[in-house]
């Protein structure tokens, strides 16, 4: 594969690792600023908290697999 897939891929979990920092920043502000209260919110900031870090990791696997690919080419 060439320099530029990687770096796509590079570009992607990056983006995917900031979207996943941002949910687990929300799901972080319920529990510190409105729990018990907002509790009737935790399924769905927990849910897109989760699937944001599964994209990550989906796409971080990705990366690690095409450097390891890379690496051994060489």
């Amino acid at each position: 594969m060439e320099d530029m897939d990687i770096q796509a891929l590079q570009k992607q979990v990056r983006k995917a690792k900031r979207i996943a920092s941002e949910r687990a920043a929300e799901l972080h502000d319920l529990v510190e600023e409105r729990l018990p209260a907002a509790y009737e919110e935790i399924p769905e900031i927990a849910k897109a908290c989760y699937e944001a870090c599964y994209e990550w990791a989906q796409v971080n696997g990705q990366l690690q697999e095409l450097e390891a690919l890379q690496a051994s080419d060489s």
